[in-house]
């Protein structure tokens, strides 16, 4: 069956044999699933042509925001981790860069993010909650007026030794649940900002800049992350590529 989103997802393999250099996990594409109407229109590589394929339409298993970009396990698809967006997506200029970092997020998830998880507190106690959530609405004390010099210091500092004094003392400061927030979304979601950026400058795009100014939220950290994980790759280019080790070293502060 060849649907009205086919022909677009094809290009995504265009897009991938530009930016295959910037991080060996851009060799990989994963499924994508297209929300319309409440449905699910899933979409995978065909191993006989290469090309991505309508594979099915389901029921979503739940209500889905109207502009949805994300990236999940399906339920319906052998609970397959897959980009999730909605056909709106095609309307924008960076359509293929928010696929991509979307396919980051896949990534993460069939390594090493689970194993990451387990490691904190603050996601043994959403798990132990059911708050399936947390992710998104854990109260993390972003008005606190010592974290918001810190944080301040740290957005604007390229030295790697200065911004280890700084997380050290962003660590004594914070909550050790409020801590591994920072950095989980550091690491999950700077790495795809960071990835994202490294692939907008490739493609001649403006760099996402979002999450810099205040008042802070949870977006502050990923532009947080990326900045970190920049400075690390100046450091050694190699430390991007062992993205487990990645959110130790932003963990510990390790050089």
């Amino acid at each position: 069956m060849k649907s009205k989103y086919t022909d677009k997802l094809q290009k995504i393999f265009e897009i991938q044999h530009k930016i295959l250099d910037i991080h060996p996990l851009l060799n990989k594409v994963f499924p994508i699933t297209i929300v319309e109407d409440d449905n699910f229109l899933i979409y995978d590589v065909s191993s006989e042509t290469g090309k991505y394929t309508f594979i099915k339409k389901e029921k979503a298993p739940m209500p889905l925001p109207n502009k949805l970009r994300a990236a999940f396990p399906l339920e319906s698809y052998n609970n397959r981790i897959a980009c999730v967006t909605t056909g709106d997506v095609f309307e924008e200029e960076d359509a293929y860069v928010t696929i991509f970092h979307e396919f980051v997020h896949c990534h993460q998830y069939e390594t090493v993010e689970l194993k990451l998880k387990m490691q904190l507190n603050v996601f043994q106690k959403a798990e132990s909650e059911n708050n399936f959530q947390w992710e998104i609405n854990y109260p993390f004390s972003y008005l606190n007026l010592e974290f918001i010099d810190l944080y301040q210091k740290f957005l604007k500092e390229k030295k790697l030794e200065k911004i280890r004094i700084i997380r050290k003392k962003l660590k004594s400061m914070l909550k050790v649940e409020d801590y591994e927030y920072m950095v989980w979304q550091e690491w999950k979601e700077g790495f795809a900002r960071f990835i994202e950026n490294k692939i907008r400058i490739r493609l001649g795009l403006p760099e996402n800049k979002k999450g810099g100014i205040q008042p802070f939220n949870r977006v502050t950290f990923y532009i947080g992350g990326s900045h970190f994980i920049e400075v690390l790759e100046q450091q050694k280019p190699d430390f991007i590529i062992d993205i487990e080790g990645l959110f130790n070293r932003v963990f510990n502060c390790q050089i």
